[in-house]
């Protein structure tokens, strides 16, 4: 078991994604869209926005992150599995998943994104440390996935990150005590594996384009979750905006 630590947690999202400040950000949620619809790369665009609007990096990548052009949102919403999901097998981004559930745990900040995932600002950089929340979150999936009556998930971890092997003994030791066969796969590279399966369960905004197929797994487990922060910077509701 890991120290205590608080999982994506910056003190300045107190102040830079709350009151005024979380408001003018969905107003430059609004313009972004705007312009990825247009077919603006998300850099282009949330760069443009941010320096419109003064935004910091950590805002910046909040937008790049959680907002996305009406043609991806619907390209998502087709491949996405909802139900009949008994007996399936299932391809888990591990560290995606895992974390944004730490995220949720620690109560730090989380995006609920226009396409109906979850998202977190937290980040690998190539680093991973087993801490105090990552059983619970290993867990919470199991628990889910036992609901759901999953006959088998494959967890893929990424082997140049840091300690992916001790994140897969403990998956495969918590797994134990699921109804789910559970295996793991410690690869060089998993986007390009996950982008060719069915059955998907990741947050990637790339990985979700090009799967065949898809589960929202983080979204109905956080939305459950006590004193979990997750703010909206977009309704999902599909009208043009002009932008200022």
């Amino acid at each position: 078991m890991g120290k205590m630590v608080k999982r994506g947690y910056v003190p300045k999202d107190q102040d830079e994604f709350t009151g005024e400040q979380l408001r003018r950000l969905q107003e430059a949620a609004k313009d972004t869209q705007y312009l990825l619809n247009r077919g603006y790369p998300v850099k282009n665009a949330t760069t443009f926005i941010g320096n419109h609007y003064k935004l910091s990096e950590r805002q910046r990548l909040a937008l790049a992150r959680s907002i996305s052009s009406h043609q991806d949102i619907d390209i998502r919403k087709d491949k996405q599995i909802c139900r009949d999901m008994a007996g399936m097998s299932v391809y888990i981004d591990g560290f995606n998943t895992i974390i944004s559930l730490e995220v949720a745990l620690s109560g730090s900040l989380l995006l609920h994104c226009s396409d109906g995932t979850v998202r977190d600002l937290a980040g690998l950089r190539g680093t991973y440390h087993i801490i105090d929340k990552t059983e619970q979150a290993i867990r919470l999936i199991l628990y889910r996935l036992q609901e759901w009556e999953i006959a088998e998930a494959v967890f893929y971890l990424d082997e140049p990150v840091s300690n992916s092997g001790r994140l897969k003994m403990l998956l495969l030791q918590t797994a134990q005590e699921y109804r789910i066969q559970v295996s793991v796969k410690v690869i060089p590279d998993v986007d390009r594996v996950l982008e060719s399966l069915p059955y998907v369960i990741s947050g990637d905004a790339i990985i979700l384009n090009r799967c065949l197929s898809w589960i929202n797994l983080v979204y109905p487990i956080v939305k459950h979750l006590p004193d979990v922060w997750m703010i909206r910077l977009l309704d999902g509701i599909k009208k043009e905006h002009n932008p200022v």
